[in-house]
């Protein structure tokens, strides 16, 4: 492969750059995630979903392009698609619906309750992406759920 794909691979697997925020990379790239998922949804519910499915597939080929071992702090790709994912759960970007989605996605993927750390303890691409993607589902449910409870708080 050549240095040129390799960079680009490290560049996509560390968020687009989030991932090297000297503090909390994985909060980072949750926030900016946050930030243009809602943009994304504004412009169109199809971009967000088709930026998840890119996030998810792109980031486990950048993750194995970039011959990354173990699970590296600067590695947050996983963190964008996971952070997608649950903000599908919104009809439309609110303040209170983004903050819940930020809080539901980063409850699971930082506690690793349950199927999430199953996948965590898996190994190489799979398992830097799948803890992640099952958090961001997770999150998407409980999301949508708060909706149909309490339309008020999330709409």
């Amino acid at each position: 492969m050549s240095r040129r794909r390799f960079l680009i691979a490290r560049f996509i697997a560390a968020g687009f750059g989030t991932g090297y925020a000297p503090l909390a990379a994985g909060t980072v790239a949750s926030a900016a995630a946050v930030v243009s998922g809602a943009g994304l949804l504004l412009l169109s519910p199809w971009l967000l979903v088709l930026a998840a499915l890119l996030a998810t597939a792109g980031g486990y080929a950048a993750v194995q392009r970039a011959g990354v071992e173990g699970d590296p702090g600067w590695v947050v790709i996983d963190e964008f698609a996971g952070q997608w994912i649950t903000l599908l759960a919104l009809a439309r970007p609110t303040l209170a619906g983004l903050a819940a989605a930020f809080i539901l996605f980063r409850l699971f993927d930082i506690t690793k309750l349950g199927p999430v750390g199953w996948a965590d303890r898996k190994h190489g691409a799979f398992g830097i992406m799948a803890d992640d993607v099952i958090a961001g589902c997770i999150g998407g449910v409980l999301l949508l759920l708060l909706r149909v409870a309490r339309p008020d708080w999330i709409m």
